[in-house]
């Protein structure tokens, strides 16, 4: 089995290759692809450009301050990305000030998605034991309940002595 390897067009700064059978030379998903993005390959004539890859791979490769400062205003995205890195170059002080803000924001969305998918198993007891009390009613047996509603059995006897 060889393996060559040849050169892509010296102009192209990005690449992309796909697993492709050897034998009937078909595509393997279409969901994998490997991309190579060269910054050295990426000339002045790129610079000028509404493309938002060029611009972060220009944000990448900049050289200057003022070239940072033309793709900041061009791109808000790239603005957000210049201030997070200027404020974590500051001293540690101020890293350790804004990890432990992520970690809060972080602990609070974590917060309120385990209290939704608390009140999501609360409302599904409830509406459980709704049924249940119908399914009593109607006269079905505790048993039947039990297996349909997925409550215990115990509960659904207790149920079952309340009035209603």
């Amino acid at each position: 089995m060889s393996h060559t390897f040849r050169e892509v067009s010296s102009k192209s700064y990005h690449s992309v290759f796909r697993l492709r059978e050897d034998a009937e030379k078909f595509i393997l998903t279409d969901n994998l692809e490997i991309h190579f993005l060269e910054l050295p390959k990426l000339g002045f004539e790129h610079q000028e450009t509404s493309d938002l890859l060029v611009k972060w791979l220009l944000f990448l490769k900049a050289e200057s301050e003022t070239k940072l400062e033309e793709l900041a205003m061009s791109e808000p995205t790239i603005r957000k990305a210049i201030n997070v890195l200027e404020f974590l170059s500051q001293d540690k002080e101020a890293r350790k000030l804004y990890e432990m803000r992520e970690m809060a924001l972080k602990d609070e969305l974590n917060m309120i998605e385990g209290a939704k998918a608390e009140g999501r198993t609360e409302g599904e007891r409830q509406k459980a034991l709704e049924i249940a009390r119908e399914m009593l009613a109607e006269g079905d047996s505790p048993e039947r309940v039990a297996k349909l509603t997925k409550l215990p059995l115990e509960g659904i006897e207790k149920l079952k002595k309340q009035p209603h």
